[in-house]
């Protein structure tokens, strides 16, 4: 008879050999990675609404970002909608967004009002309504701007803030959250 995590050739199943791997390179993941890795192929759902262009993006996301035709879907669905500009967004966001997800209870979509952010863009928005950095993280694909229809924004931020994973900023004059996957700060 095979064991269980055998795949009945008598070699580990795909299953089993990530674990394993996960197992073994575990000490070589930052601590903030490792809650968003959980276990092998652990898949959220996520949902999306894209304020300005009305898009929505409905998918199950595989922590760690394992599904590069999802993530293709996620860099498309982010781009900067004034330019058309597509970039690679960070896996890490996303599992961020999950995490985010899970804290609030809610099956509501992520209302997203900015996600990856050209240069032109970031300039432009520095020049005409301020505040935005001049080395935003947006600017790599590492931050996004969003609410969830019926969360209070501080309930928002202060699930973003509970998990320590990067940024997180409020702006309740402007009806969003920041989060991003940088340095764990708030503002």
């Amino acid at each position: 008879m095979t064991p269980p995590d055998q795949g009945g050739r008598g070699t580990p199943t795909r299953r089993a050999f990530l674990a394993s791997l996960a197992a073994l390179g575990a000490s070589a993941v930052p601590g903030r990675r490792l809650l968003a890795l959980g276990r092998p192929a652990d898949v959220r759902p996520l949902d999306l609404v894209h304020a300005h262009t009305g898009e929505t993006l409905s998918l199950a996301w595989v922590l760690g970002g394992a599904d590069t035709g999802l993530q293709a879907q996620v860099d498309r669905f982010l781009r900067d909608f004034r330019t058309g500009e597509v970039r690679p967004i960070d896996p890490a966001l996303l599992d961020l967004l999950a995490a985010v997800r899970g804290r609030l209870g809610t099956g509501e979509p992520f209302r997203v009002i900015s996600g990856y952010r050209s240069r032109a863009t970031n300039e432009m928005l520095r020049r005409t309504r301020g505040g935005q950095a001049a080395s935003s993280l947006h600017l790599v694909g590492r931050a996004v701007d969003l609410s969830v229809p019926g969360v209070p924004l501080s309930r928002l931020r202060d699930a973003g803030l509970a998990l320590a994973l990067g940024g997180v900023g409020y702006y309740p004059a402007s009806g969003f959250v920041h989060l991003d996957t940088g340095r764990v700060r708030r503002w």
